[in-house]
């Protein structure tokens, strides 16, 4: 049976479903799984107010909801709220390294962008600057994975870290992806890049300088706001459209 957290998200989608919008979003996204409708703000606020009306006892239940709506989705939505309710605050003390095997899964099963860069970003992220130690190691396996989605997995969860950026990772997770034709990846690499350039500007203008092998996608993500020339991105390139900025 259900857990009655799940029922609440099923029947809480359903009430606010728009299918005017939902056949655009699907588009949108790609996806074979179809959607509610459902914006973010909405849903956010609906993901808000249960979440406070069906607390969760301990880890390993907590761990069951977020399965259960992974797994049993009829509706995008439904597995954004599975994230939601992994960052939620009230269960920020079970976000240790003990929960990476999760996170992993669902970068695996999930396999695109939207799923992705929410666990890499604020879910293995914050992790690996609690637990650098234990985390290292992993991210560092993963930049060579042969799953695309948890290579860009390693490749972005710096993003944010500023000054705690460990530099020698995001150089050892570039290097590992640079030659990869991949546009996800490729993209990634210049986001993460980027990203890095509003702390320490000089540094990502030497890598880049020093990784002639980056394409033109990665160097022109990762120096435009640093107001150098970029090389044009190659025609017949896929839909940048198709993924995050």
């Amino acid at each position: 049976m259900s857990h009655p957290l799940v029922s609440a998200v099923r029947v809480g989608l359903a009430d606010l479903a728009d299918p005017a919008r939902a056949e655009d979003m699907r588009r949108y996204m790609k996806s074979e799984l179809p959607f509610r409708g459902v914006p973010k703000p909405p849903r956010a606020r609906l993901a808000r107010a249960l979440f406070r009306e069906f607390p969760l006892s301990d880890v390993e239940e907590w761990e069951d909801v977020v399965r259960q709506l992974w797994y049993g989705a009829s509706y995008r939505e439904e597995r954004y709220l599975a994230l939601d309710l992994t960052g939620h605050r009230a269960y920020l003390p079970w976000q240790t390294a003990r929960r990476v095997p999760l996170y992993e899964e669902l970068i695996r099963t999930g396999a695109w962008w939207d799923y992705v860069d929410d666990v890499a970003v604020h879910r293995i992220g914050p992790i690996h600057r609690a637990e650098p130690s234990v985390l290292e190691p992993v991210l560092r396996t993963w930049a060579t994975d042969g799953d695309r989605w948890i290579r860009r997995t390693s490749v972005l969860c710096q993003v944010g870290a500023k000054e705690r950026t460990d530099t020698g990772l995001l150089t050892h997770c570039v290097e590992a992806n640079v030659a990869d034709g991949d546009f996800f990846l490729r993209k990634a690499i210049g986001w993460a890049l980027r990203d890095f350039a509003r702390t320490d500007p000089g540094w990502v203008r030497r890598f880049t300088d020093d990784h002639p092998g980056l394409s033109p996608l990665s160097r022109r993500e990762a120096l435009r706001h640093l107001g150098a020339p970029t090389a044009p991105t190659a025609p017949g390139g896929p839909d940048e459209r198709s993924a995050r900025p």
